[in-house]
């Protein structure tokens, strides 16, 4: 599985909210010139990140964007979860199926587990990371 633009500009959205939105919400305005990341782009990802209940806005003159949850609740596997169209890393690990039907290989491959098992194991890893630590830790970068 190759990360797309959308899971890493969508940690380091989430991470700018974090750090900058803990008392009043920021603007999107805000989070793009800090982090080089268009608003037109960071306006697609809030919106996928707002309908997971990730984030939540603000109308108004002092509108803006927060973490809809605790930092120490957010885990980069929730972030790539839902910004990336798949979340296997190859398509047959997608399903536990014996027939996956991707390759010529379908329902007689001996490798499909290995597939399925690294995926498994990559979100392990990245539901371990939670934004509250990145952003205790490493401060200094964002």
């Amino acid at each position: 599985m190759r990360l797309s633009t959308r899971s890493r500009y969508g940690t380091r959205l989430i991470l700018d909210l974090a750090h900058y939105a803990r008392n009043k919400p920021i603007s999107l305005t805000e989070v793009s010139k800090r982090q080089g990341i268009s608003v037109k782009y960071l306006e697609h990802l809030t919106r996928k990140l707002k309908s997971a209940g990730l984030i939540k806005s603000q109308r108004g003159s002092f509108g803006g964007y927060m973490l809809n949850k605790h930092s120490n609740d957010i885990s980069v596997g929730d972030i790539v979860r839902t910004l990336e169209e798949k979340t296997a890393i190859t398509d047959c690990a997608e399903s536990e199926d014996k027939l996956c039907g991707e390759c010529n290989r379908a329902g007689d491959c001996l490798t499909q587990w290995v597939w399925i098992e690294a995926s498994k194991a990559l979100f392990k890893k990245l539901d371990e990371i939670k934004i509250a630590n990145l952003i205790n830790s490493r401060t200094d970068k964002l």
